[in-house]
C-alpha cells in the first residue's frame, strides 16, 4: 500500500513516532503558553507530553590572532 494512501486511511499520529515530533508548547485555553511549576521536578507543564527538548550547542568559533594596530606617537 502506498505511502501517502496510509496516510488518508489511518491516524496521521500513530505513524509518526514521538522521536520524529517537534516539540509542541503547551497552551491554555486562551491559547497563551503555559509555564512550568517548579513545585513538580520531574514533569514540565510547559511542553506537550512533559519533557522539555534539549537546547542545541552554539558552534564557537576560533579566535585568530589578531595584529594589534597601535598608533603612532
Amino acid at each position: 500500500m502506498w505511502s501517502w494512501l496510509k496516510k488518508i486511511i489511518s491516524n496521521e499520529e500513530e505513524l509518526v513516532s514521538d522521536k520524529k515530533r517537534k516539540p509542541k508548547r503547551a497552551r491554555t485555553r486562551r491559547g497563551r503558553y503555559k509555564g512550568d511549576k517548579k513545585s513538580t521536578k520531574n514533569y514540565n507543564e510547559a511542553w506537550v507530553g512533559g519533557k522539555a527538548p534539549k537546547r542545541k550547542s552554539k558552534k564557537r568559533k576560533l579566535n585568530k590572532k589578531r595584529k594589534s594596530r597601535r598608533r603612532k606617537k
